[in-house]
């Protein structure tokens, strides 16, 4: 099958009302090559004024606790996200891991849990530098996939985001041969552990300082299914990410 091009923003934590209206205008009025699923994911305060104006795709959170409601004082649950019309979340990306703690168990509960709710999940996984050196990329992007596959069968609504961490923000990219490996195996570990169908079907996008000048070559690889953009995505250029489409 030919699976549709992925193409994700991730604001991370920036923004403002006058910036938002601006990122918002630039790609309503951006030229985007038809056939491309672009999400975009702003700050929560911000979501409602990217779903009321967004006009080129859809709206995603950053993040969301495991459970429903109760006293998770600042958290948003995946019932909240769906109560305001939001269809998208981020799960595991690097900086939750990394900064803020968040096991490889947790992340799976997320996942599971806004999937039950009827949430679509881009779930992020990578290594890092350290890891990458050590030859153990497979063992940490597969660890991260096994608690996924321990609690949910079902992977048709989960894009899966490869984000090597020593190339997020930092300007160094994995190079389309790196990204390549990666996603093949990554298709293979689904084909060996989840099912034949889920391998062929399930999107892995690279992000990693993608931008307008590495996307194209990146983008042909065999396995790359699109992109999640972070700083790029604030920026102009995002438009000519999107249209890095083959």
């Amino acid at each position: 099958m030919t699976r549709t091009f992925f193409v994700g923003g991730n604001w991370k934590m920036n923004g403002s009302v006058a910036a938002v209206s601006t990122l918002v205008d630039g790609l309503n009025t951006a030229s985007l090559k038809q056939g491309v699923e672009v999400v975009i994911a702003p700050p929560a305060l911000y979501i409602p004024a990217v779903q009321s104006s967004l006009k080129a795709g859809h709206v995603a959170a950053q993040n969301i606790y495991s459970e429903s409601k109760g006293a998770f004082t600042g958290e948003i649950s995946a019932e909240m996200l769906k109560d305001v019309g939001v269809q998208w979340v981020i799960l595991g990306h690097s900086e939750r891991r990394h900064v803020f703690g968040e096991t490889d168990e947790l992340i799976a509960k997320k996942a599971k849990h806004a999937l039950g709710v009827g949430l679509k999940v881009i779930f992020c996984i990578g290594e890092t530098l350290q890891e990458r050196e050590a030859n153990k990329t497979t063992e940490v992007v597969f660890h991260q996939l096994s608690a996924v596959a321990q609690v949910v069968s079902d992977w048709s609504n989960i894009v899966i985001a490869y984000e090597p961490v020593w190339a997020i923000g930092t300007g160094k990219v994995a190079t389309p041969v790196q990204a390549q490996e990666v996603h093949h195996d990554i298709r293979v570990w689904l084909k060996d552990h989840v099912s034949p169908q889920a391998a062929e079907n399930t999107r892995i996008v690279y992000g990693g300082s993608v931008n307008a000048g590495n996307c194209q070559e990146i983008g042909r690889q065999a396995d790359v299914d699109g992109f999640l953009v972070g700083g790029a995505s604030l920026k102009p250029e995002f438009a000519d990410i999107i249209n890095a489409a083959q």
